[in-house]
């Protein structure tokens, strides 16, 4: 049993590990912040099981952290107030090409890092992009300008 109470502590100190690291880092890894991870992952194995090295011991907390694991994705499905805190919320980082420098401070993402996501999506400059929203998952989602006309109405096609 002190292995499974050593795995709930561990996993919520691990989720809150995460939330605090932030959208931007999590979002793509670097080859450091993978080994970092990993490394972690030992250290906290250590942790949870101690001296412990049997099977059963390896299968308890594992078993701990995937019905966790299991149970959090319960709750955001069955109570949507809760994925705000779990999950978090899109955030806007970009309206109308210019990007809003307050909210991207919040989430620890600089311009160079807004600009190398723009690129991988085919833009050339901020300009060109009516709206960037930084989802709860790490990834930026672009939306191009319109080229439409002003009036909103679709242009008629030409008689030829």
């Amino acid at each position: 049993m002190d292995i499974v109470l050593r795995s709930a502590v561990v996993f919520i100190i691990l989720w809150l590990i995460t939330r605090a690291v932030g959208r931007s880092t999590l979002g793509e890894l670097s080859s450091f912040e993978l080994i970092l991870f990993i490394t972690m992952g030992d250290l906290v194995q250590q942790g949870v099981t101690q001296d412990d090295h049997s099977v059963a011991g390896a299968v308890m907390a594992v078993g701990t952290m995937a019905i966790l694991t299991v149970g959090l994705s319960y709750a955001n499905m069955r109570w949507p107030k809760m994925r705000k805190l779990v999950q978090g919320s899109p955030v806007v980082i970009l309206h109308g090409g210019v990007p809003d420098l307050k909210s991207m401070r919040k989430e620890r993402m600089g311009l160079d890092d807004l600009m190398v996501a723009a690129r991988g999506q085919g833009f050339r400059n901020f300009s060109d992009i009516d709206l960037a929203v930084l989802e709860p998952n790490g990834k930026v989602s672009f939306f191009a300008k319109d080229q439409q006309p002003a009036s909103g109405a679709p242009e008629e096609p030409e008689a030829g």
